[in-house]
């Protein structure tokens, strides 16, 4: 009877556990026929729940679109730029948004976990929301043809998608973006 009463202690311990740190099934909603950033949630590495686009922080986003974990270091590539121009253009923010497949909770608490345990910067933990939701919808609705690379769009918080590339930084794509975000201002 003790050994019964101690495994269901620990299953229900692992439950709470997982109930806890696991983050909730994202949302997609499609508002619009035409491209567009659609309604999506998700949770930041520091648990904080977001839904874009209206809790985006900036008049202007940069959002990077990761589908594949190796595709990291291609987002690295564009740090340096873009906290630069954040420092110029005070109305500009930028994202990470791992776009994943829907999977179980256990399955989405150990991603989000092993994503917060190798990323130690604040503001990389704050800005990194995992994105687990049918990404074919999500494809359709922005207009990115495929999971290869890593998709760079610039977004409202209505969801316009104002100037998009792909792939690693280099100087004529960091001028185009900064283009496009003079254009909208």
């Amino acid at each position: 009877m003790a050994v019964i009463s101690g495994f269901l202690l620990c299953v229900f311990l692992l439950g709470a556990v997982i109930w806890r740190l696991a983050p909730n099934k994202s949302m997609l909603e499609i508002t619009r026929q035409e491209v567009h950033f659609p309604t999506v949630s998700g949770f930041n590495l520091n648990r904080q729940e977001f839904t874009f686009p209206q809790d985006l922080a900036g008049e202007l986003n940069i959002l990077f679109v990761p589908f594949l974990q190796r595709q990291q270091s291609v987002v690295n590539t564009w740090i340096p730029f873009v906290q630069q121009t954040e420092a110029v253009y005070p109305s500009v923010v930028y994202y990470e948004l791992p776009t994943i497949d829907e999977m179980p909770s256990l399955s989405r608490m150990f991603v989000n976990e092993g994503m917060r345990a190798g990323i130690p910067d604040e503001t990389a933990r704050e800005r990194t929301v995992t994105l687990y939701i049918d990404t074919s919808e999500f494809m359709k609705a922005t207009d990115i043809p495929g999971k290869d690379e890593v998709h760079v769009l610039l977004v409202n918080r209505s969801g316009d998608i104002l100037w998009r590339t792909t792939g690693r930084f280099d100087e004529t794509k960091g001028e185009t973006l900064l283009g496009a975000i003079e254009a909208s201002q």
